[in-house]
């Protein structure tokens, strides 16, 4: 095994009192951003915003295409009256997010293992609709360092279960995919994998039985340093 590709959320940090449907917390982020700012915009066009925003997320409409933050919020700011920079109402959106991020105890240890046995370590992670990849990466800056390559949605244009993102770690590193495996905790990682044509690995912190197709299955991060 000559590279480890991990996902990000749920497998090497979590965002803390998150829920899994971030459409939850929409409407107060767009509320708290439209008083800020001074934006003046009306219920109608806080609602019409939030709906183009749900209509982009991929749990309301399944897409493996992903669009620069930018085009996002281009469309979710259509018919606002304001001169304010879309890079300013994107920065203020998700700072109303108030996210706060938690990096797992066991993450850099592992992997400076890795790093340490001569192993790539790489990512492939889904950003959320509309943030930018310097937004997310600012959540977990302490484990950049660790990776030999970063890819996400946002810099490769795909969101898992779309495989891209494995291609082009594979492609940067002359690898093939039975020289590679993929970790992370949901559904789309495995199936991920699977489109690739690498190995496997869902990490189950939680206990409860998850068949998503997994090669293999762990409880902590620790198990990779076992199979490497």
């Amino acid at each position: 095994m000559k590279a480890v590709v991990f996902d990000i959320g749920g497998t090497l940090m979590e965002y803390v009192g998150m829920p899994y449907v971030w459409l939850d917390f929409y409407e107060s982020a767009f509320r708290e951003l439209n008083s800020k700012l001074g934006l003046g915009l009306s219920n109608e066009q806080l609602s019409a915003s939030l709906e183009v925003l749900r209509n982009y997320n991929p749990g309301v409409n399944y897409r493996e295409v992903d669009y620069p933050p930018e085009k996002i919020f281009g469309d979710v700011t259509k018919g606002w009256k304001t001169d304010m920079p879309i890079s300013k109402i994107i920065d203020g959106f998700f700072e109303a997010l108030h996210l706060k991020s938690m990096i797992y105890p066991e993450s850099v240890e592992v992997l400076e293992e890795l790093r340490r046995r001569k192993i790539i370590v790489g990512t492939y992670t889904n950003v959320v609709s509309g943030m930018p990849d310097e937004t997310h990466k600012s959540y977990f800056k302490e484990l950049l360092p660790l990776f030999d390559i970063y890819v996400s949605s946002v810099s490769c244009g795909f969101r898992k279960p779309n495989p891209r993102g494995l291609e082009i770690i594979a492609e940067k590193f002359g690898l093939s995919p039975r020289e590679m495996i993929f970790v992370g905790d949901e559904k789309k990682d495995p199936e991920t994998a699977r489109r690739f044509g690498c190995k496997s690995v869902l990490i189950n912190r939680s206990g409860e039985k998850r068949a998503f197709g997994q090669d293999v299955e762990i409880n902590g991060l620790r198990e990779i340093l076992e199979m490497v």
